[in-house]
């Protein structure tokens, strides 16, 4: 009994850290700025942080779901692929239904 709670306790402290490192590179945090603008790899993390971002952004209002401080259109590039990607991967994991054999 004790191991579970210790697994749990260790999965809560993971995923709370795991956490406070995406929220640290959401877009408006600061990092980003007119002199050292986000380009392609920013563009695409801020499509995968995009949901996120959002629920955030309630909270938070100097947290955006899209960098102001980008590079142009690399920015915009990486963050459509990212959006379109199914938010880093999740479309990927779906299943597709066997064909059925005539």
């Amino acid at each position: 009994m004790k191991t579970k709670r210790r697994a749990t306790s260790a999965l809560l402290i993971a995923l709370l850290l795991l956490s406070v490192l995406l929220v640290s590179c959401l877009p408006g945090d600061g990092k980003l700025t007119a002199e050292k603008p986000g380009g392609f790899w920013s563009g695409i993390w801020h499509g995968w942080m995009a949901p996120l971002s959002l629920i955030v952004s309630i909270f938070k209002p100097e947290i955006r779901i899209y960098e102001l401080n980008n590079g142009g259109w690399w920015y915009d590039f990486g963050f459509y692929l990212a959006i379109v990607g199914g938010f880093g991967g999740i479309a990927l994991s779906r299943k597709r239904k066997p064909r059925s054999e005539a």
